[in-house]
């Protein structure tokens, strides 16, 4: 975490910096006269800014420059051909958006002499930079074992290619003083195995005091099944922590692989976007929530008012869902059934009897879905990502699809990739590759252009009702 830190304040300091340099040197008369001698550019004229007029060409080619280097700003390892070419890369960029700002009469823009020879400059400076700071990766020095599986425990003390501090287990997973451990405790007898003993550093719920008190930065699971309250608990620790975590390839298809993967040990990838991606997501979901509920205050009042008379029952419907690894957290949307026993089986709404005749309105347009603004709002969802189920359903889907579980590492969202695509927890499986294609593509833009598929798509379902559409009439 300090690294990624202060690699971050290192990129953009750097880069505001060199770019304050570069607009100094370029505006520099001498310079102004060199450039225009040049036999391709002796056509444009020297033209020099001072005080208040530089400082706003520095100001404004700045934000601009920090704007196109977003990406670059990631602590992400980078080959050295990789960080000059996407240097270079959004470079161009920026120098786009400033010609194009020297097509308006502002104040603000660069006089096109001063614009290319500062584009030359920072080509040259800005990857020597980016090449100078760029992060390598880190070989872990401090590791311990997480599990409670005494077999696996000891295989992955034979596989790590690092130092093992320890490890973390129930207390039925215990040292002794010869070269046994305590097994599990069966019928009040206790079984041992003869293997050499190792550092127990506590039990499951210490996990946290360890990975602090011995400043761990890797974890190994060894779990005998990867379930909900342990497994994944473990990971959810490790993520709170900025702790990597590496499983057994024998559970490798339960988790969000990293594209690094050894012999037997497999890294999981607890943090599948980096900060930044994290931090505009969070803006937009809280933005886009927050201005989706004022907008919408007249609407939840009429279709509360319609359920009410439509049908006996409450105007909600709440139920629990699935949140980030495994978690759960209570979903809110406005009642489209009546009252009876749940499914747990994924259906369509066609083949449910007991939607009511708004509900059928409200499922149609989406509706029924804007009490979740508070719930994104809030921050137990997001307005993109994979749709979270229901914890009772979730387990049906387990069933059906292996590595169903790989979605547990993102915020559940209001809409995704796949209901875009109209595919729901009928197809589980296409239902899963569209939500891992998410995860592994998303970004700022990515979540824009499917919020307005989406938005489209209700749009379309809402005419289709007022004037009495139908698939045939489109096509």
């Amino acid at each position: 975490m300090g690294t990624g830190l202060r690699y971050r304040i290192l990129a953009v300091a750097g880069a505001i910096a060199l770019t304050a340099v570069a607009i100094s040197v370029a505006n520099h008369p001498f310079v102004q006269t060199f450039v225009t001698s040049l036999p391709v550019l002796e056509n444009l004229k020297p033209v020099t800014k001072t005080n208040g007029d530089l400082i706003d060409e520095i100001f404004t080619t700045s934000i601009i420059i920090l704007a196109a280097l977003w990406p670059l700003f990631k602590p992400q390892p980078r080959r050295i051909l990789d960080a000059i070419a996407l240097t270079h890369k959004r470079t161009f960029l920026a120098a786009t958006a400033l010609a194009t700002i020297g097509y308006f009469d502002w104040s603000t823009r660069l006089p096109r002499t001063t614009l290319i020879t500062t584009v030359a400059i920072l080509g040259v400076v800005l990857p020597i930079w980016f090449v100078t700071i760029r992060r390598r990766p880190l070989s872990p020095t401090r590791a311990v074992i997480v599990g409670d599986d005494r077999a696996t425990i000891e295989r992955l003390y034979d596989a790590a290619e690092m130092p093992i501090l320890g490890y973390v287990s129930p207390a039925t997973v215990t040292p002794d003083d010869g070269p046994a451990i305590t097994a599990r405790v069966t019928d009040g007898g206790v079984t041992t195995d003869t293997v050499p003993a190792r550092s127990r550093l506590g039990g499951l719920a210490k996990l946290e005091n360890v990975l602090v008190e011995h400043d761990v930065d890797t974890v190994l699971l060894a779990f005998d099944t990867p379930d909900r309250e342990e497994f994944f608990g473990t990971l959810a620790t490790c993520h709170r922590h900025g702790v990597r975590a590496f499983v057994h390839r024998d559970h490798a298809d339960r988790v969000l692989v990293a594209e690094s993967t050894g012999e037997e040990l497999v890294n999981t990838d607890l943090e599948p976007w980096d900060w930044q991606d994290y931090a505009v997501k969070r803006l937009f979901d809280a933005v886009f929530a927050a201005t989706g509920i004022v907008l919408l205050a007249p609407v939840m009042v009429l279709i509360a008012v319609a359920i009410k008379l439509g049908s006996p029952g409450p105007i909600l419907y709440s139920q629990r869902r699935t949140a980030e690894f495994g978690e759960t957290f209570t979903v809110y949307k406005f009642r489209t059934m009546t009252d009876g026993k749940e499914d747990v089986r994924p259906s369509e709404d066609g083949e449910n009897h007991r939607i009511t005749r708004i509900g059928r309105v409200l499922r149609k347009t989406h509706l029924d879905e804007i009490p979740q603004l508070f719930a994104i709002l809030k921050g137990d969802m997001s307005v993109v990502g994979p749709r979270a189920v229901w914890t009772d359903e979730e387990h049906h889907l387990e069933q059906s699809v292996s590595n169903w579980r790989k979605r547990w590492f993102v915020k559940p969202g209001l809409t995704g990739l796949a209901q875009i695509n109209g595919v729901s927890s009928t197809d589980p499986d296409r239902k899963l590759r569209y939500d891992i294609e998410y995860i592994r593509q998303q970004s700022f833009w990515f979540d824009l252009k499917i919020v307005t598929r989406q938005i489209y798509g209700v749009v379309v379902d809402a005419a289709s009702i007022v004037f009495g559409w139908s698939d045939e009439d489109e096509v």
